[in-house]
């Protein structure tokens, strides 16, 4: 997704210097975020994990990839889904990797793909337990990087009651980056649709970009 253009977010990249610009800057990050989560969940189990679509050859072929050809052209023959070259690459209909509807079936958020019941029910249940008197104090509590909704201040005092050191000026603001974002868009990428400098449209879940299937936007 970082390489390719994967995120639905993507498809308002205004053109393709643009879009190349935002999966350096999503690379460039990967080992804050995606590879850091990876390598830490995996070796509290005394696993190793390999991630094959980082190996070099593979960032050479994909990221010196003319980014006009990772553009999303919807209703085009060509490029008319997202990581339609990579999809294009597995298509062979004689001898098929995956069923067709698989291959080319919309990209899904981790979040939403396990069920779009399970994310909003996350947000009901914060809800529930995050008062508006937890949000009025936030601020406080939480001086960098501030939770916007219940369900991030919901996780950032999960978060908090097991490392209550790692707090703005102790390191945090080095290490866990803040800042809008739209299914998983720097903030740089916000620009790119004049309805995302909403705070209320920020959400990680895919369905808040309007090109998604099932787009709450």
């Amino acid at each position: 997704d970082e390489t390719l253009a994967g995120y639905l977010y993507f498809h308002k990249a205004p053109n393709g210097t643009e879009l190349h610009a935002e999966c350096v800057r999503k690379v460039a990050a990967l080992n804050q975020f995606d590879c850091l989560r990876a390598n830490k969940a995996t070796m509290a189990h005394g696993l190793e994990v390999r991630v094959p679509f980082l190996d070099r050859g593979m960032l050479d072929a994909t990221m010196t990839l003319d980014p006009d050809f990772k553009l999303t052209r919807k209703g085009e023959k060509t490029q008319f889904l997202e990581k339609w070259a990579l999809r294009e690459a597995f298509n062979v209909p004689t001898e098929p990797f995956l069923p067709h509807e698989v291959l080319f079936r919309q990209k899904e958020q981790f979040s939403d793909g396990v069920g779009y019941s399970w994310i909003d029910g996350l947000k009901e249940h914060a809800g529930k337990v995050i008062s508006d008197e937890d949000m009025a104090t936030a601020p406080i509590r939480f001086p960098y990087n501030t939770p916007g909704t219940k369900e991030a201040a919901y996780f950032r005092t999960i978060f908090h009651s097991h490392f209550p050191n790692n707090n703005y000026g102790n390191g945090i603001e080095a290490t866990v980056p803040g800042g809008p974002s739209v299914a998983c868009s720097t903030a740089k990428a916000i620009e790119w649709d004049e309805a995302w400098s909403d705070p209320t449209k920020q959400d990680q879940s895919g369905r808040f970009v309007d090109t998604h299937d099932a787009a709450v936007a």
